[in-house]
């Protein structure tokens, strides 16, 4: 007998279509195949999870699975003999009329039985099928084209568009369920998940680092290496730099995507101490900052 879709997600049967899609995504991590290496029995639950809330996620199967008209498999169930006698409690000069207003007799009859019957000799669309795909950060910001591996050992190629961020889903026509009766295939509907990086974090478009200086740098100014996602660029701080200056490299953010320019890439200065010898420690000792002008005062 098929398994029971709320059972397998751990869902009751009024659950919300957020809480079938959070047990989803709980369960799916859990029991993945790229996570649970040589584990037979974490991909066949994971096979039952993903089919699990392909019927539940869906509006239309998931009604036609609480009214009894398919099973947990998504298959039609066996109509049952029609009652007649249904039909013959109606009011005199009534009994086995349908309440059609085309006055068809056997209308409700046949109507009742091709509902609970799935709609044999229809071409139905095969069901979309969901997976997750975790992305390098770098990914996101320059766009790239990732392998994903499912569970039956079938491969699809995925093109990872610049801009997309964590959570966002990709659709690939097509990849899904397929049709009954000659009817289209579902689709594939992807989750990006994202990696941290090391060093950047991201802001939109726009990408943020921090980047350590020395203080013979953020006294008296000078270039420096900075990275970016592709690849280090020199960039001038300015004399008196502080930590906390923020500096701008336009265009060095996530790549232009779908009408939008590219980002920028913003750098946070960190001073650092690291160098400081002995005679930089006595001039600090015996120096004494001269007082500020009245412009600079007045400006401060």
């Amino acid at each position: 007998m098929p398994p029971d879709p709320y059972a397998t997600l751990g869902l009751a049967r009024d659950a919300t279509a957020d809480q079938v899609r959070a047990a989803y995504r709980k369960l799916a991590k859990q029991h993945h195949p790229d996570l649970n290496p040589g584990n037979a029995a974490a991909e066949a639950r994971f096979k039952a999870v993903n089919a699990a809330h392909d019927l539940l996620s869906d509006p239309e199967t998931r009604g036609r699975f609480d009214r009894g008209e398919i099973d947990g498999a998504g298959d039609p169930v066996a109509p049952e003999p029609p009652r007649y006698h249904r039909y013959a409690d109606a009011a005199a000069g009534g009994r086995y009329r349908a309440a059609a207003e085309d006055d068809d007799p056997y209308g409700d009859i046949f109507a009742d039985l091709f509902r609970r019957s799935g709609g044999e000799g229809l071409r139905l669309r095969g069901a979309d099928a969901h997976y997750a795909l975790a992305v390098d950060f770098l990914d996101t910001v320059t766009g790239a084209t990732r392998t994903l591996t499912l569970p039956d050992g079938k491969t699809l190629e995925v093109r990872i568009p610049p801009g997309i961020e964590e959570g966002q889903s990709l659709r690939l026509k097509g990849q899904g369920g397929p049709g009954r009766n000659g009817g289209p295939a579902g689709d594939a509907l992807i989750e990006i998940q994202v990696r941290p990086h090391p060093v950047f974090t991201r802001a939109g478009d726009d990408i943020e680092v921090a980047l350590p200086v020395g203080l013979k740098q953020a006294v008296l100014g000078g270039r420096i290496a900075v990275p970016t996602p592709a690849g280090e660029v020199s960039m001038a701080v300015p004399p008196r730099s502080d930590t906390g200056t923020r500096l701008r490299l336009r265009g060095r953010g996530v790549a232009a995507h779908g009408g939008r320019p590219a980002g920028d890439l913003y750098v946070t200065l960190r001073v650092t101490l690291a160098g400081v010898d002995a005679a930089l420690e006595a001039f600090l000792r015996d120096w004494t900052p001269a007082p500020a002008s009245k412009g600079e005062e007045e400006g401060a």
